[in-house]
């Protein structure tokens, strides 16, 4: 069990990243990534690309999920309860106070123009994401040919659920299929 340090630690990492977690999803992915990967080094980039797949198929946010599943894999329940906490704070006391300051001047031009860079922003670090996420979980053609897949499928108007769904069949399918494939490979080149 960890130490009342190391989940302090826990909850000091996770209020860092909630307190510039603005957009929230895959906007928080470069945070999370510099916090959890490079500087504690308590996951790796693979796990993360896990923990964002679970993340979508379960109820509640992928920060919020990510926060509950690391801190309780480094500190048990206390952990977990310690993560999420310091994920939410932040956001909890921004929103609460923005709405007290601003209340119905949300329409204030100069908050419009703050918004505006703030999305602008976003977008750019969704697709930085987008483009790391990509390197880590893309490794050979046939993972290549389901990405296509599944992006022409979205742009189709696929169900999102449905190509997650026909991902794990793929993945499955692939895992099942591969060594099939190996052996007929290996006994056409003898």
């Amino acid at each position: 069990m960890l130490k009342f340090k190391d989940n302090f630690q826990l909850f000091l990492s996770f209020l860092k990243v909630g307190s510039f977690m603005f957009g929230g999803g895959y906007a928080m992915l470069p945070l999370l990534e510099r916090e959890l990967i490079e500087n504690k080094k308590w996951i790796t980039k693979d796990e993360l690309l896990e923990i964002l797949s679970i993340s979508q198929m379960t109820p509640g946010t992928i920060a919020i999920n990510a926060a509950t599943y690391i801190g309780n894999k480094q500190g048990g329940i206390l952990g977990g309860i310690l993560a999420s906490a310091g994920i939410i704070l932040p956001s909890l006391i921004i929103v609460t106070s923005l709405y007290f300051l601003m209340g119905n001047s949300m329409t204030n031009e100069y908050v419009q123009k703050a918004f505006l860079g703030i999305r602008a922003c976003l977008v750019a670090m969704i697709i930085h994401s987008v483009y790391k996420l990509f390197k880590t979980g893309i490794k050979n053609h046939l993972q290549f040919f389901i990405f296509l897949a599944a992006l022409l499928g979205l742009f189709l108007g696929l169900n999102p659920i449905m190509a997650i769904i026909l991902g794990i069949i793929s993945g499955v399918g692939i895992y099942f299929l591969e060594p099939i494939i190996t052996k007929t490979k290996e006994g056409e080149t003898k």
